[in-house]
């Protein structure tokens, strides 16, 4: 941001508010009356019109760029307009008079008014002096209407939102209509029904243009604070002007007191002067040289002008024009992002009804943090809608940009719009509708232009917004081929892939998309699970979904380029090679083989699955639990789970809980092992071995909980489970089953029977405090007790200074 001193341009700013009506006292005033009707609509257009007072600064400096815009259009066939001042320029500065008013004065070095255009155009309510001048500067065949914004000719009375009195002082500029400007004043109250115009005591001092004067009302203080108008320039002006708009600031710095360097010199000097006949008597004080050679400090204050529209407007610019700098610096100072955005396009169009804008999307380059936290929330404070380079909101309402999108960095600036009177809101939204959807086709057409062109740049986009295209795949159905295009996924083959991508990689005969979804499992995790063993161990490829939003997406996706989703934790998994006779003949020997164990597992496991069968998907596990066709997986029963305990979810719910599958594999030695041991269990008529079929009940409960454990399933009974668990290490360790755990521990003490009386504590009476009610505070960092006074509430009852403690 540059700085400019009052000094180096010249500017002189009047304090005219509060003395003008004073030294005006004795020069002739003509009064004039405002109509009744005109009266009453004044205070409408006041109170009414306008939703928020911090407009007032945007309209009075429209209006400033108004006045200096008409004189560069004058001064193309009338030069000599330009003369009286030689700054184009605003400045704003707010300061509290002599007199203990505070005021706010706005100057512009524009065109100015004579006393009739005063008179006309602040006095008639609905009077716009830039529509008169453009229907003037049509007759006159002037070159083009530059970027003229005033229509209604209101904009003035938004001073008194925040004003009680107002004056404008102003000096039309010099030309063959006006060869002799006199600078006058118009005057007028926020209650009066009147206002006067006269000549300006002070005379010529403006040079040309128009100064106004609000002295603030008692409630609006607040816009003396130099911070707060600059803040409003950033979001509203900043871009409006071509003009360079000036704040007044002042800051205190320190700089060297040269009075007490000359005092000090001075001093100095006169001790040489010593008398030669004079005994020197050695000064022994000790005297610090480098505190000898320090300056002496003052404290000094500066005043300053600062630059506050210094960034340029560069969407007006032509694309091939602007730098990456230029764009970053940009967003950086418009946005308050001090991150570089990742990406971002200037482009400019039209709407097709007539209204051309120029645009510019940024792609930050990182997510709010609250973006997540609040999933109904689909509107963005960061796309600025904007008519001639003037803000005029960022509140679209429903034609903002979806939850998906809403995270961009744009600016909108239209030519013209049918703008409200108060030109904050739109008279018709089919502008907010068509704007829309060209940003969004935009955003796509940019985000997919990275993705093609740059792969880097894309892996940054990826990490931050991977998971928003999952979420806009899901929600916008208009654009969801060319989101579902942006989405990557980890798989047990490579580190990131698009769906186009898999497809290109499935095998001969599949007609699935393989994927494994674990919500919050880190891909190394998934790659090592029970359910895609065979795939793996055959080269296909599996997506390996762990991010929130995954099993949401595949959910509704469903299908992509007519292929088909598989869920490998589910039953059923083909791979697309197999021949159905041989694979059923196959299943059907193995079925028979194992047919003692399948029956026996199913009266151990009856209350856990479904069934037991013969499992197609396990190389080297022995066993695994499935979802059926209509089961949950443990993923689905998880997320199912944390919304049941908000309230009943019905049989349904608990049905899909109980269709699940044991399936063991044939080749386990564990498996083949176990079957052998069904296999010599006692007959129904024969003595049975307690003993042995008791053992044998445990290996299969921990072989089932087991299995639910490596499928993501919960145990019905973690205790117990673990319970067995220690019994079997301690058979396989050799260590009694019986042998007990020592649990001696020492007891708590006995009750305390002393009770304390008041000489226990009579310590306390040597402690600060008196007959004040308070309380007594341990501080262990100094090894005492300090007291602090109770205060008592309208009730009676103490209050204690610590109570938060």
């Amino acid at each position: 941001m540059r700085i400019f001193r009052s000094l180096l341009f010249g500017l002189s700013v009047v304090s005219a508010g509060g003395v003008l009506a004073q030294d005006a006292s004795d020069i002739p005033k003509q009064k004039h009356d405002y109509q009744s009707d005109v009266a009453r609509l004044r205070k409408i257009v006041v109170n009414s019109l306008y939703s928020n007072r911090d407009v007032f600064l945007r309209e009075l400096i429209s209006n400033a760029n108004d006045a200096l815009e008409k004189l560069r259009l004058t001064a193309l066939k009338e030069p000599e307009v330009l003369t009286g001042a030689e700054e184009l320029n605003v400045t704003i500065k707010a300061f509290k008079d002599d007199d203990g008013s505070s005021r706010i004065i706005i100057r512009d070095t524009g065109i100015g008014m004579t006393p009739e255009e005063l008179t006309i155009n602040l006095g008639t309510l609905a009077k716009s002096g830039t529509s008169e001048f453009l229907a003037r500067a049509e007759n006159t065949d002037t070159t083009g209407t530059g970027n003229l914004i005033g229509a209604f000719g209101l904009g003035f009375y938004s001073s008194f939102l925040v004003a009680d009195q107002v004056y404008v002082s102003s000096l039309a500029a010099k030309s063959s209509r006006n060869p002799e400007p006199v600078q006058y004043v118009f005057s007028s109250s926020a209650d009066e029904s009147s206002f006067e115009v006269y000549p300006d005591p002070h005379g010529n001092t403006l040079g040309r243009g128009t100064e106004i004067t609000l002295v603030l009302k008692d409630d609006t203080q607040e816009y003396l604070d130099t911070h707060k108008l600059a803040d409003l320039v950033n979001k509203h002006s900043s871009f409006s002007s071509q003009f360079p708009i000036y704040l007044f600031t002042q800051r205190t710095e320190q700089v060297p007191d040269e009075e007490a360097v000359e005092e000090v010199q001075a001093a100095e000097e006169s001790k040489t002067e010593v008398d030669e006949d004079e005994v020197v008597v050695e000064d022994t004080t000790e005297i610090d040289e480098n505190e000898a050679k320090e300056p002496k400090m003052k404290d000094v204050v500066v005043d300053e002008w600062i630059h506050l529209n210094s960034q340029p407007p560069i969407w007006i610019r032509d694309p091939k024009t602007v730098t990456d700098e230029e764009y970053e610096l940009f967003y950086q100072a418009t946005f308050k992002d001090f991150d570089k955005p990742l990406a971002w396009h200037h482009f400019s169009g039209d709407t097709g009804s007539g209204v051309s804008f120029r645009a510019i999307i940024y792609i930050p380059s990182r997510l709010d943090e609250s973006y997540w936290n609040n999933p109904l929330v689909s509107s963005s404070k960061d796309l600025r809608l904007m008519v001639k380079r003037t803000f005029i909101t960022s509140d679209l309402g429903e034609d903002a940009l979806p939850k998906w999108a809403n995270w961009v960095k744009v600016i909108v600036d239209a030519e013209d719009l049918p703008l409200n009177v108060s030109r904050e809101q739109l008279q018709s939204t089919k502008f907010l509708k068509q704007i829309r959807q060209i940003l969004l086709r935009h955003i796509l057409q940019m985000l997919t232009r990275v993705m093609e062109e740059d792969s880097e740049k894309f892996e940054e986009v990826q990490k931050v917004y991977g998971n928003v295209f999952k979420l806009g795949a899901v929600e916008d159905k208009r654009n969801r081929d060319k989101l579902v295009a942006l989405t990557r996924f980890y798989t047990n083959q490579k580190n990131s892939t698009s769906l186009d991508e898999y497809l290109a990689n499935k095998k001969q005969g599949q007609n699935q998309i393989f994927y494994l979804a674990d919500m919050g499992k880190k891909p190394e995790f998934l790659a090592k699970s029970v359910f895609i063993e065979k795939l793996d161990a055959r080269g296909y490829e599996v997506l390996l979904l762990g991010d929130p939003l995954d099993e949401i997406f595949v959910q509704n996706l469903r299908v992509w380029k007519k292929v088909q989703f598989q869920d490998v934790a589910k039953a059923g998994l083909k791979f697309g090679d197999e021949d159905p006779e041989e694979e059923k003949e196959e299943i059907e020997v193995m079925t028979e083989k194992f047919r003692p164990l399948l029956d026996w597992l199913k009266g151990q496991a009856e209350d856990v699955v479904r069934e037991v069968v013969i499992s197609n998907r396990l190389v080297s596990s022995s066993c695994a639990v499935v979802a059926d066709m209509f089961g949950y997986t443990a993923n689905i029963e998880r997320m199912m789970s944390s919304t049941a305990n908000q309230g009943n979810q019905g049989t349904m719910h608990e049905f899909a809980k109980k269709q699940k599958l044991l399936e063991i594999n044939p080749k386990s030695p564990l498996i083949q092992g176990l079957l052998r041991r069904v296999e010599q269990l006692p007959a129904e008529d024969e003595e049975p071995d307690a003993e042995a079929e008791a053992e044998l009940k445990e290996v299969a409960s921990v072989l089932i909980d087991g299995a639910l454990v490596r499928s993501g399933f919960h145990v019905p009974d973690s205790n117990e489970f673990f319970t067995r668990v220690d019994r079997i290490l301690r058979r396989s360790l050799g260590v009694s089953e019986t042998a007990p755990t020592d649990t001696t521990v020492k007891p708590a003490p006995p009750v305390d029977p002393e009770i304390h009386t008041e000489d226990d504590f009579a310590f306390l009476d040597d402690l600060p405090g008196g007959d004040q009610p308070g309380v007594y505070i341990p501080d262990s960092s100094k090894g005492q007790v300090s007291w602090e006074v109770e205060e008592i509430d309208e009730e009676g009852n103490p209050v204690h200074p610590r109570d938060e403690l």
